[in-house]
């Protein structure tokens, strides 16, 4: 079936990132697979860690041009030991995305797959050709594009997986870092149409607009002089016990626990010199900031602060991941729906004031790929 490019990237044992464009088979597929043409990838935080990891973008060179182009540029030493594992393996990349399928083999699940646009996650997404099994896949809504589907699985079932952890663990609201992305303004739409309180801490008054505009109520800005106050009141008024935080570094974590405590002890008709004993949780799910998580605890001995990752909460709940997939492809063009600050091809995603741009991780801005630009 000829040949399809496909983005790499390489982690070399001298302390060098290197990233390319690979000529790999187009795969035939087996009975129960699927060939989908990639139309639609996005470039999610979660793609960029392993996409550039800790490398110095400022520094990166390029030699070569379009689909013959190599980046390369220097990973400071102290963190090559962290990537031994991945040392001298050039790997793939892109969590999820959309487009045609092409090819399907012999069995009827994947043959009724032909010609229907179709979303899917697992890996090497950033590439023009995708093997995929038949059930793996989904079928997006009549009328929708790849463009529409290409982040139908991350940031949607990330929103909706952090109201289910709230049912599943007894809390009643959320407070929600990094709050105005694409994912917090998804959440944002969930927690109003499901009737939950939800606190939006952002870092910008331009930031907080994007999501008063959507209907937000209780929005903080982090940068404010009176963050502390205006946080822990907005907990209170909400109830929240529980947050999801998508900074990880420096002290947000410990300020929001903190907020909890005090919001808490408003209420309190005792004094306890072990502090409240309503359990608060803040669960740290990316890492916009890289510095160490610091805990000034001064928020009794009621509380915990853990990793939190998607697929192995969707593996826990089983059956009903099938629920809230259900949910996202209904409302893939409301609630669900992604915007983009710029389309580029793969050979673009190599160009170095592309990748400083998309590296920035800034918020409200996301990038996506379309392999298919350069066919």
């Amino acid at each position: 079936m000829g040949t399809s490019l496909q983005l790499r990237s390489l982690v070399k044992s001298s302390g060098e990132l290197e990233l390319s464009l690979a000529r790999v088979p187009i795969p035939t597929p087996a009975a129960d697979e699927v060939v989908v043409r990639v139309d639609a990838s996005p470039l999610n935080p979660s793609d960029l860690a392993l996409l550039l990891g800790p490398a110095d973008i400022s520094q990166a060179k390029v030699s070569g041009a379009g689909a013959d182009a190599v980046v390369t540029a220097p990973i400071p030493q102290p963190f090559m030991r962290a990537l031994a594992s991945r040392a001298d393996d050039s790997m793939p990349v892109g969590n999820e995305g959309a487009g045609e399928v092409i090819a399907a083999g012999s069995s009827p699940e994947a043959q009724a797959l032909l010609g229907k646009t179709v979303a899917l996650i697992g890996g090497a997404m950033y590439a023009q050709h995708r093997l995929a099994k038949a059930a793996d896949v989904m079928v997006l809504p009549e009328g929708a594009t790849a463009a529409d589907g290409a982040s139908c699985f991350v940031n949607p079932l990330t929103a909706l997986s952090m109201t289910e952890v709230m049912r599943r663990e007894g809390h009643t609201a959320l407070v929600h870092t990094a709050a105005a992305s694409n994912l917090g303004q998804m959440l944002n739409k969930i927690c109003i149409a499901d009737g939950i309180g939800l606190v939006n801490i952002v870092r910008s008054a331009e930031q907080a607009k994007i999501l008063k505009d959507i209907g937000a109520k209780y929005v903080v800005d982090s940068t404010s002089a009176g963050f502390m106050d205006e946080l822990t009141d907005a907990i209170e008024a909400t109830g929240a016990t529980l947050a999801f935080d998508a900074i990880g570094g420096g002290k947000l974590a410990s300020q929001i626990l903190s907020a909890m405590e005090v919001a808490i002890n408003r209420k309190a008709t005792a004094y306890s010199r072990y502090g409240s004993s309503v359990h608060k949780q803040v669960y740290i799910y990316g890492g916009l900031d890289t510095r160490p998580t610091e805990l000034a605890r001064s928020y009794g001995l009621a509380w915990g602060l853990s990793g939190w990752l998607l697929t192995p909460f969707l593996m826990k709940i089983g059956a009903d991941a099938a629920k809230l997939r259900a949910r996202v492809a209904a409302e893939l063009k409301t609630t669900f729906a992604s915007h983009y600050t710029a389309q580029i091809s793969l050979a673009e995603a190599l160009k170095p004031d592309v990748i400083a741009a998309y590296a920035r991780k800034a918020t409200g801005e996301k990038y996506l790929i379309v392999p298919s630009k350069d066919a």
